[in-house]
C-alpha cells in the first residue's frame, strides 16, 4: 500500500472545505504566507464562508471563490487547486478527500481521517490507486514535549517498551463542548474514541513505533445526558443556551454572543442551516460516551491501558512507559482548574486549542533508569495552540511566515499519512465495536486490510 507522506512544504492555490472555527487557523496561516493563496472556500453555510472572506480581507488578501458543499465537484473543476484542506464534519471527510485525490490535488485533512470502516477503506483505496498525497493533521505530534518523548524512547534510554499507561482528562469546559455540538452524535463524529482519542492513539503509535493489533474496551455515558444530570443535580431545563433563562448561570453552558468568533460563525449563521452550537449537555439525545477504558496490544508485544474522562475538574494527561531498562513518565497539566462563566462575561478561553488555557499548569518528563536515580528530561518549551503544535505543524506544511524562523522540530517523521490516520482511528473504531459486543476486537479483521 502506498505510504506517501506530506513531508515537503506545500504552496500554490489552496481550497478550504468546511469553514467553521478550526478552519480559521488555516485561512489565517495560508493568507500570511505569500507562497500560498486561498482561492476557494466551500461550506454548507454561506454566512460562515463570509467570516473567512472577512479574514482574507483583513489580511489584505483577495476574496476567494465561494461554493456550496453540493457544488464541490464544480469547485475542483474550476478552482485549479494545488492543495485542499478538509475541516468538515468528521463523517463527511471522505466525500471531499477521495474526489480531490482523484483530481490530482494534494489533501490535508483534520483528524480523524474519517469515522467508520467503509469510509476508511474508501480513502485508503483512493490513495493507493491515485498514488496521491494525503496528510492527516495530527498537530499533537508537533508539540515539543511530545517529540522529546519520542526522542528519549527511540534513543533506547528505557530499552524496549513493554507497556504503556495513558490517562487523558478533559475538563468541564473543553470536555463539555463535545456534548454541545454535532460531536455528541456518534454517526457524525465517531464518538470521542475516534474524534478525540485518535490524537492519543496516534501519539502512542508514533512514540513506540508500533501498530495496534488487538483492542478491548468498556465505555459509557456516565456524566452528561439527561438521566445523569438529573441524578447529579447539574441538569437545567433548556434545549440550547441562547435566550434561555435557565442557561444564564449554568456553568456547563456556552454563550456564543460572548465570544466574537463564535458569534460570527454560529450565532449569526444559524439562520442559514439551523445548526445550533450551544445545545444543553444534559439532553436526552446524546449518543457518545464520556467515560472510556481501553486495552490495546501492539505488534511489538507491548500493551497499553488507556482511559479518557470528559468531565474532569482539571485538564491534562499522564503517560507512563515501562521498558526493560527503565521507565519514562510524562505529566502535562494543560489547565489546573476552571471557574464558572455566566452569560455576559468574556468568552475568552471557552474554545480549546486557540491559545494557552487560562490556568495553565506544568509539563514534566521524568526518566527513571533501572538502578539509577531519576532525572528530569529538559525539552524546548513552546506556547500557543496545542502546546505550540499548531504553529510548528503549519510551518512544516506551508513554511514559516515572512521574516520568521520555522518552529524547530528535532524529529523528521512528524507528518502523518493515510496509514497513520487509519491506524489511529482503528483503535477507536475497535473500541467502539468492543463497547457494543463486549468482545476483544482484532484490528486487521475489523479494517479488512493489513496496514
Amino acid at each position: 500500500m502506498s505510504s506517501k507522506t506530506g513531508t515537503t512544504q506545500v504552496g500554490g492555490r489552496v481550497g478550504i472545505v468546511g469553514t467553521g472555527h478550526r478552519a480559521r487557523l488555516y485561512t489565517r496561516a495560508i493568507a500570511a504566507r505569500p507562497a500560498s493563496t486561498v482561492v476557494a472556500l466551500c461550506d454548507v453555510n454561506s454566512a460562515r464562508i463570509k467570516v473567512h472572506q472577512d479574514i482574507l480581507k483583513e489580511l489584505g488578501e483577495p476574496a476567494a471563490a465561494e461554493y456550496h458543499a453540493a457544488d464541490f465537484a464544480k469547485m475542483l473543476a474550476e478552482a485549479k487547486l494545488d492543495v485542499l484542506v478538509v475541516t468538515t464534519v468528521d463523517a463527511t471527510h471522505d466525500e471531499y478527500i477521495v474526489p480531490a485525490l482523484q483530481a490530482g490535488v494534494r489533501v490535508l485533512t483534520e483528524k480523524p481521517m474519517t469515522t467508520n470502516v467503509d469510509k476508511c477503506q474508501r480513502i485508503l483505496k483512493a490513495v493507493n490507486e491515485t498514488q496521491g498525497s494525503l496528510q492527516v493533521l495530527f498537530n499533537y505530534r508537533y508539540n515539543p514535549v511530545h517529540w522529546k518523548v519520542e526522542e528519549v524512547i527511540a534513543s533506547g534510554q528505557i530499552g524496549a517498551v513493554k507497556s504503556v499507561h495513558f490517562e487523558w482528562l478533559l475538563d468541564t469546559v473543553h470536555g463539555a463542548d463535545y456534548f454541545r455540538r454535532w460531536h455528541r452524535y456518534k454517526d457524525r463524529s465517531g464518538g470521542l474514541m475516534v474524534h478525540k482519542s485518535s490524537h492519543h492513539f496516534d501519539l502512542v503509535n508514533f512514540w513506540i513505533a508500533a501498530k495496534p493489533k488487538e483492542v478491548f474496551g468498556m465505555g459509557s455515558l456516565a456524566f452528561y445526558g439527561r438521566a445523569n444530570g438529573e441524578k447529579s443535580g447539574w441538569a437545567r431545563e433548556y434545549y440550547r443556551a441562547r435566550d434561555a433563562d435557565a442557561a444564564a448561570d449554568d456553568p456547563f453552558a456556552i454563550h456564543l454572543e460572548d465570544e466574537p468568533g463564535l458569534k460570527a460563525l454560529y450565532a449569526d449563521a444559524e439562520h442559514v442551516d439551523g445548526y445550533h452550537r450551544d445545545m444543553n449537555v444534559f439532553a436526552d439525545d446524546i449518543t457518545i460516551e464520556d467515560d472510556m477504558s481501553v486495552l490495546v496490544k501492539y505488534d511489538t508485544g507491548a500493551t497499553m491501558t488507556y482511559h479518557l474522562t470528559a468531565y474532569s475538574p482539571w485538564e491534562g494527561y499522564r503517560v507512563m512507559f515501562n521498558g526493560d531498562r527503565g521507565r519514562l513518565e510524562l505529566e502535562v497539566v494543560e489547565n489546573a482548574f476552571r471557574l464558572p462563566q455566566t452569560r455576559g462575561q468574556s468568552g475568552e478561553g471557552v474554545v480549546h486549542g486557540e491559545a494557552a488555557l487560562p490556568n495553565e499548569g506544568h509539563a514534566k518528563i521524568t526518566l527513571h533508569p533501572l538502578w539509577q536515580p531519576s532525572r528530569d528530561v529538559p525539552y524546548e518549551r513552546a506556547t500557543g495552540g496545542h502546546g505550540g503544535g499548531d504553529d510548528a505543524m503549519l510551518d512544516q506544511i506551508f513554511g514559516p511566515r515572512p521574516g520568521a524562523q520555522a518552529a524547530k522540530t528535532a524529529v523528521e517523521r512528524l507528518s502523518a499519512n493515510q496509514v497513520d490516520g487509519a491506524l489511529a482511528m482503528a483503535v477507536g473504531l475497535a473500541a467502539n465495536e468492543s463497547f457494543k459486543t463486549g468482545k476483544l476486537v482484532k484490528v486487521d479483521e475489523l479494517l479488512g486490510v493489513k496496514l
